[in-house]
């Protein structure tokens, strides 16, 4: 081994060169992380590289992105009530200072956020509340465009109730008509009545009673039913998922939204149909409370709305998609199911939270009725479609959409345009052509409903 000759205490001593270049090495790496020791004050800090809130009804959302998972703890504290999150191992900087400029004074549940260093190497979040709330904390692994996750879903301890919500709405002589009961007020405010056309009466809504033998009666059943037509509209992705992204940077999310509201508004001017949104704001619903929504109002039928997209650009027109039970029509169909049951991974579902009774319900895939009703409303819509925008397809297609799984509502999921394509994309922002979607979509349902009437059911207040 060759040697290099070093001086101690005036003698030379021989040293192999390879210990002095270790020796070497450590020194200099020593001294870096003294430096990054002395500069951040600990060993390494997680940078968080982005926050964001999504407040609605029901629930908030709030969401901490950084490169490498974060380690936390976190407890409620109560009078006032607070939640209270340690990110361990996390700088301080601005993206993290800027939480309390995401709160507005519309978000139902959180009245201001603090953040600052509570002790070294700890960031602690706290999180002031309007009132109590159940939270949901938890970790997403990086997909699509998103890093590592940290979610702080605030739930109302008390769970918005669609039916309620959507059984409000009605006013004492629609519900005279349809033979609702609507729930106790305790104010006294006067109700927003419908009115009928000038010059005509008003009219009940159509009412079909079952044949005994298609539908027996039970003994707790009455004869007060309701037969105002309830239609569950889905505006796909929201919040965390954008859905797909158009060439100018329209994200699918709000233009599904837009379209929804005027679908919903168009609805609830029929004189016996009426609507409820899944999510009527910009956040994330997972694909099984979408379905839950819709069979808690007892929904007669589901249009969940979407704008399709695609690698090359040219791709255009509008579809219209039911579930299948025994593969998809084409590969095509394959592929959007594929990429649209995809959006829990990207919106963020907390798997730890565990439902049996969805389970139990929505893996129910003996629904050969639902879906043949289903594929007549699409052949319905798609006709209507047809008459504002090219077809994608002339036929109704077939996929395994989650979204679709309602094992006892006919279910639609209708692709308006495809977003990816430059000129569809500006149609699908444009507020008149939304408005003939709308249109065409509310014509293919009253062609459907006024052939295939819905069967007498159970009063509203009656949930299985």
């Amino acid at each position: 081994m060759s040697r290099k000759i070093r001086r101690h205490a005036g003698k030379p001593i021989a040293e192999p060169v390879g210990l002095l270049s270790r020796r070497r090495f450590i020194g200099s790496t020593s001294a870096a992380l003294l430096l990054l020791v002395s500069r951040s004050g600990q060993a390494a800090q997680t940078s968080v590289l982005a926050v964001r809130v999504w407040p609605a009804k029901d629930y908030t959302r709030i969401t901490l992105e950084s490169r490498e998972p974060l380690v936390f703890t976190h407890q409620s504290v109560h009078n006032p009530e607070r939640l209270v999150v340690d990110l361990e191992g996390v700088e301080l900087n601005e993206v993290l200072q800027s939480l309390p400029t995401k709160i507005t004074g519309q978000d139902p549940y959180i009245q201001l956020i603090r953040a600052g260093r509570n002790r070294p190497g700890v960031v602690r979040l706290v999180i002031e509340l309007k009132a109590e709330v159940s939270p949901q904390v938890f970790t997403l692994r990086p997909v699509g465009e998103y890093g590592h996750r940290l979610v702080l879903d605030l739930y109302p301890t008390e769970p918005v109730d669609p039916l309620l919500a959507l059984l409000e709405k009605i006013s004492p002589e629609e519900a005279a008509a349809g033979g609702a009961t609507p729930p106790h007020r305790n104010d006294d405010k006067p109700r927003k009545t419908a009115e009928a056309p000038r010059g005509k009466p008003a009219e009940p809504p159509p009412r079909r009673e079952a044949p005994p033998a298609e539908e027996p009666r039970r003994a707790d059943d009455d004869d007060t039913v309701s037969r105002l037509i309830t239609v569950a509209i889905d505006p796909g992705h929201g919040g965390e998922d954008p859905g797909a992204v158009g060439a100018a940077g329209s994200f699918e999310k709000h233009v599904t939204l837009a379209v929804a509201r005027r679908l919903k508004a168009r609805i609830d001017a029929q004189p016996n149909m009426r609507a409820m949104l899944t999510r009527d704001a910009d956040y994330f619903v997972p694909l099984q409370q979408r379905v839950a929504k819709a069979r808690r109002v007892q929904a007669d039928l589901f249009v969940s709305i979407h704008a399709d997209a695609f690698i090359s650009p040219t791709a255009r027109g509008s579809s219209v998609f039911v579930l299948s039970e025994k593969g998809a029509s084409s590969t095509a169909a394959r592929l959007l199911a594929q990429k649209e049951n995809a959006a829990d991974l990207i919106g963020g579902v907390n798997i730890g939270v565990k439902d049996s009774h969805l389970a139990r319900t929505l893996l129910d895939l003996s629904q050969t009725a639902a879906i043949n009703d289903s594929l007549k409303v699409g052949k319905a819509v798609l006709g209507e479609l047809g008459n504002i925008n090219r077809l994608h397809k002339g036929e109704v297609e077939q996929a395994s959409f989650a979204v679709l799984k309602a094992p006892d509502i006919p279910s639609i999921l209708v692709e308006t345009a495809f977003i990816s394509n430059p000129e569809e994309e500006a149609r699908l922002n444009d507020e008149a052509y939304q408005e003939r979607m709308a249109e065409a979509i509310v014509r293919g349902l009253r062609r459907y409903f006024a052939r295939n009437p819905p069967m007498a059911k159970s009063k509203l207040a009656r949930l299985d």
